[in-house]
């Protein structure tokens, strides 16, 4: 049906609406802890939004109902793992961040092992996160041209400085507060789009179920209990039962426990309480969540007729949310739709850009020369100046991603999965095991990471397991090396 002039209004108002709110929440920013925590000041349930949307990016809103348009539901079992890894961060983890006055996740490890493992760690975050980062902000722009028309380069501007502008004026207060209002419209633009499918099927969600179960197919099935014939075989299956739920609890414990993006808002939180009721009511929605867009799936798969998506001219089933947007949506539902979109990535573009400079300012710039004994007008300048700095970075790293045969786009990828096992067992090394100390933490550390480096290039296990792999080597090097260093 095209993108008409009202739609674009609906867009345009959306960004200069979110932008502005933003700004005017986090006006007054006194301190870092203000700029970069909130003030520890943040309320549970909106830094538990806050998290959903930091989390949800395009790559969520526009790939999930794809991968059940193309197979089926196994990926819930990976959001199962999500939920139980939650609730051993909120168990774990939380308990010791709290124990002391952290400023960021790698703090911990800094109070517990020593300076130097902090920057290192906090450098590797900055390093990968800025790789993932740009290619997220890239792969956003991707259905945005799609629906649009737009070039990739006006993309991911159009993204990248309204998310900037708010993310430099308000800090994570302003951060957070735009995370709720964008968790509610990219879900109520993804909910509008699938009552119009089933509306326009003849008898409704029955025809859902039909075509999810004709031809052999079982497109509701969410437990997958196959695995090939072999030990390396099923470690190479994707979306095992096993492997979805011990991948996804490890996964979400390196991300919500190690991870800078989303730690930040942990901290920021008033009490310990609060913030694990925060990270449990995000692992609550997170699991509906997919579960709602693996149905959005079904739904486009019942809307075309059951035919594989190659039928409909299509390279990718990432492709076909955005070809149902651009062909059935009716005017005004189309620019909710664009803007719930932008919605996702402008959260997780805003996370990012907070969470490197503030890792980037309170883990290396405060400890050198220039960063110590700066009155606290001077640190929220730096601040700021990171702020701005780390967006203008992300925006230009996502241009070189313009050319989609890159490989760069692939080694980022890479990079960013394989640097969280490793960091999760250094956190382990420091929360379970007392005896272990710097020199440990750095072999188990480089362990983890070597480890990965061998999986990735040698074999095609799935990155369900990476996570728990690169953890377990760390976990046994830190160990093994404990027994050399603990005289």
């Amino acid at each position: 049906m095209g993108f008409s002039l009202l739609d674009s209004v609906i867009v345009i108002s959306y960004l200069l609406g979110v932008t502005l709110i933003g700004m005017y929440i986090g006006r007054k920013q006194n301190t870092t802890r203000d700029y970069f925590l909130g003030g520890k000041e943040m309320s549970w349930w909106s830094v538990g939004f806050s998290i959903v949307a930091s989390e949800t990016s395009t790559l969520t809103f526009i790939s999930i109902p794809g991968l059940a348009y193309k197979s089926d539901m196994h990926f819930l079992q990976l959001a199962v793992g999500y939920f139980v890894g939650r609730l051993l961060v909120s168990v774990i983890f939380i308990p010791a961040y709290y124990k002391g006055d952290l400023e960021t996740a790698y703090d911990f490890l800094g109070k517990r092992f020593g300076m130097g493992l902090r920057k290192c760690t906090s450098s590797v975050f900055i390093v990968t996160r800025v790789l993932a980062s740009g290619v997220r902000l890239f792969a956003t722009a991707i259905p945005v041209h799609l629906i649009t028309g737009f070039d990739y380069a006006t993309c991911i501007m159009i993204i990248g400085v309204f998310t900037l502008v708010y993310t430099y004026v308000g800090g994570l207060k302003a951060v957070v507060a735009m995370d709720v209002v964008q968790m509610f419209i990219y879900l109520g633009g993804a909910f509008a789009s699938m009552m119009l499918i089933i509306s326009q099927l003849p008898n409704g969600w029955s025809d859902v179920a039909a075509f999810a179960s004709s031809n052999g197919m079982d497109k509701f099935s969410i437990i997958n209990m196959t695995g090939g014939t072999s030990f390396l075989e099923f470690l190479s299956a994707p979306y095992t039962l096993l492997g979805g739920i011990l991948g996804g609890t490890f996964l979400s414990m390196a991300s919500h426990g190690t991870d800078q993006l989303l730690v930040q808002r942990l901290l920021g939180c008033r009490s310990k309480w609060e913030s694990q009721k925060a990270l449990m009511l995000d692992a609550s929605i997170i699991v509906l969540q997919f579960g709602f867009f693996l149905v959005l799936g079904l739904c486009l798969f019942a809307f075309y007729g059951g035919v594989p998506f190659q039928q409909l001219g299509l390279k990718s089933s990432d492709e076909i949310f955005p070809k149902f947007i651009v062909e059935n949506l009716p005017t005004g539902l189309a620019g909710l739709v664009v803007a719930g979109v932008l919605a996702s990535a402008m959260g997780t573009l805003s996370s990012s850009i907070s969470s490197l400079a503030s890792s980037t300012f309170l883990d290396l710039f405060k400890f050198t020369s220039r960063g110590k004994n700066l009155d606290t007008q001077t640190e929220i300048r730096w601040s700021k100046r990171f702020t701005l700095l780390w967006g203008i970075i992300l925006i230009g790293g996502a241009m070189l991603f313009t050319d989609t045969k890159n490989p760069v786009v692939e080694i980022g990828l890479k990079i960013a999965s394989f640097t969280y096992g490793g960091l999760l067992g250094t956190f382990f090394l420091g929360l379970l095991f007392k005896r272990t100390n710097q020199v440990d933490a750095f072999a188990g550390f480089i362990a983890g990471i070597v480890s990965m480096i061998i999986v990735l290039s040698y074999t095609s296990i799935d990155f369900t397991w990476h996570t728990l792999i690169g953890c377990t080597a760390t976990i046994i090097v830190g160990n093994i090396s404990n027994l050399f260093t603990k005289k």
